[in-house]
């Protein structure tokens, strides 16, 4: 299936992973800072630094706009990408303490990413926290300044 819109994300997912991705992407429209755009990025759906506010877009593809979080359903987990956490130490050190203390688990995390294998233990005022946590700007600046310099 061609994905083109959000809409067209949420309708090809099997029915066990429909309500929890309704309910990320929620969580991520009322908790992300202004300026943040919803777009379907990679094949997933993605909220992004819209070229209109950052014109050079994405460094390995400037014609994509810079991206900030993403949403995905996996074969054996839903995952969220979150960039800030991967250039950003004390967001990670909050995130994985506050998530053990509701699960007394570690996250299963990569780099950015966060993998829900069990959908009924996704933290979803804690990601929205998350996304809360970064402005525009300030995604902007740790974006830039954690760029490798050009040679």
């Amino acid at each position: 299936m061609d994905i083109t819109s959000v809409n067209d994300y949420i309708t090809q997912l099997p029915e066990d992973r429909k309500k929890p991705v309704e309910q990320l992407r929620a969580v991520l429209l009322a908790s992300l800072p202004k300026g943040f755009a919803e777009t379907i990025t990679y094949g997933m759906i993605g909220y992004v630094v819209p070229h209109s506010l950052y014109p050079k877009g994405y460094h390995a593809d400037p014609a994509l706009p810079l991206p900030f979080i993403t949403i995905a359903s996996q074969k054996n987990h839903i995952a969220v990408y979150h960039m800030g956490i991967y250039s950003h130490k004390e967001l990670l050190e909050w995130f994985t303490k506050e998530y053990y203390a509701l699960y007394k688990t570690k996250p299963d995390m990569g780099k950015s990413c966060m993998r829900f294998k069990n959908l009924h233990t996704i933290p979803y005022t804690l990601i929205g926290e998350l996304a809360g946590k970064i402005s525009v700007k300030d995604w902007i600046h740790i974006y830039e300044t954690s760029m490798p310099a050009k040679k």
